[in-house]
């Protein structure tokens, strides 16, 4: 289809409503439309080539038009693209689920489909309630962090603590306790993500727990609070609430939508912690950054609770058309042979290393406040004085100035407010990791 490039620029700002998107201020720019991908590259609609090291949001793994993951869509579209299992079942879902187990921290034995990361954290709070509505059991309250985020739906809003994402629908939400973000906390108390300050928050958590009896779970994001600008937490934070959690009696949930499939180093982050959580979520990388899919992962015990008699109407009320899509589990398995084929996790030691060395160079620029990593996760954060710490006013869109210079240089960004993100696919070559390292690097110093 050969389209006018003017008219699809007209008629995206005309009728399409775009996510976390002011559209006043998109409708008076000029945006990027991309029309291919191959590799690590995007191409616009005027043929520009770009590097993306977002990874599209975060989800991009082995690259875009990747041969294997295309044929596996392909060859599932001959046989049928969707059905029901809502009573039924599929045989990619069946495959799929049994892969999940096997390469899941151990004690995951089942799998819940549905379709974004949000939804996988909404079953996970939804399945730990009603396990303990099952159990006899009347618990209400979830205990999270400040700056947490876990999606944009109601439940996944209230486990949140983003208030400039969340507090419009502070009405809308349930009661939850928020500990404090430990990465901020422990800079602002102790100076750094020290064991001092790792006993402390735990500390804290403990005599939450030993004073609440109607506690739910605790909800978190695995490793880090990417969304918050990729603040990491102290090493073993996990460890030790999975540790309270289990002497408490209370559910964990841990949410892996950011940081599953590699992007910490690991498949999963908890593996580097020796933790096995009640429930795991997991969404973006999936499909290697095909199809929508996502999955809440739990324990046996927990599929338990929900057998009965059809009479006791015990069993999980939720689900989703696309629930277990045919199409989208035969991606997200060929992915995942394609992690072990290609060797993806250990071709991405080199490439972290060589991340950790150059986010070095941002730390004496005049507009970096900080720089934060977790494996192949970058955070850098802009601030207009780096001796007083004083951010950019919200309205100014430092960051945005930051990521459309990098456009202009052929590298696409998306940044946190005014954190630039680097999230590039794992396949990306050093020569192309240098070369978004270096754009970046100009396109900051240019303030």
């Amino acid at each position: 289809m050969n389209i006018d490039p003017g008219a699809l620029e007209r008629w995206d700002k005309e009728h399409f409503w775009h996510p976390f998107t002011q559209m006043k201020v998109y409708r008076e720019e000029e945006n990027l439309i991309f029309e291919k991908g191959e590799g690590v590259y995007l191409w616009d609609i005027n043929g520009k080539k770009y590097i993306d090291a977002i990874s599209s949001l975060w989800c991009n793994v082995h690259g875009h038009n990747h041969p294997k993951l295309n044929r596996a869509i392909e060859e599932q579209l001959k046989k049928v693209a969707h059905t029901t299992t809502l009573g039924s079942s599929n045989v990619p879902a069946i495959l799929l689920a049994k892969k999940l187990t096997e390469i899941a921290p151990q004690g995951l034995t089942k799998v819940f489909y549905s379709e974004d990361g949000a939804e996988a954290v909404e079953i996970a709070l939804k399945m730990a309630y009603h396990y303990w509505r099952n159990r006899g059991e009347e618990r209400r309250v979830f205990i999270t962090l400040s700056e947490a985020y876990h999606g944009d739906t109601i439940g996944a809003v209230s486990v949140g603590g983003i208030d400039l994402f969340h507090g419009t629908y502070r009405d809308l939400l349930f009661e939850t306790i928020r500990l404090p973000s430990p990465y901020l906390y422990c800079k602002k108390e102790f100076g750094e993500l020290s064991q001092t300050c790792l006993a402390d928050l735990v500390m804290r958590l403990q005599e939450l727990l030993r004073a609440r009896r109607d506690v739910v779970a605790v909800v978190l994001e695995s490793g880090i609070q990417a969304a918050a600008g990729m603040l990491p937490y102290p090493k073993g934070f996990t460890k030790e609430v999975r540790e309270l959690t289990r002497k408490h009696e209370v559910l964990l949930i841990l949410d892996e939508v950011a940081t599953g499939f590699g992007r910490t180093g690991t498949m999963f982050y908890c593996e580097q912690e020796g933790v096995t959580p009640d429930f795991m979520c997991l969404g973006k990388g999936l499909t290697g950054g095909y199809l929508p899919l996502a999955v809440t992962m739990t324990t046996d015990e927990v599929f338990e609770a929900f057998l009965g008699e059809f009479g006791e109407a015990k069993h999980f009320y939720h689900g989703h058309t696309y629930t277990g899509n045919n199409l989208a589990c035969s991606v997200a398995l060929a992915n995942l042979e394609v992690f072990e084929e290609e060797e993806t996790l250990e071709k991405l030691k080199a490439k972290i290393e060589l991340l950790t060395e150059r986010l070095k160079e941002f730390r004496d620029l005049e507009h970096v406040g900080d720089v934060r990593q977790l494996g192949f996760m970058a955070g850098i954060e802009l601030v207009k004085d780096k001796k007083r710490g004083e951010p950019f006013p919200y309205g100014e869109r430092a960051g945005f100035r930051v990521a459309r210079r990098c456009w202009e240089r052929g590298v696409f960004m998306r940044p946190l407010g005014d954190v630039m993100v680097l999230m590039m696919p794992l396949v990306i070559s050093e020569e192309d990791m240098n070369r978004v390292i270096d754009v970046l690097f100009e396109s900051i110093k240019l303030m």
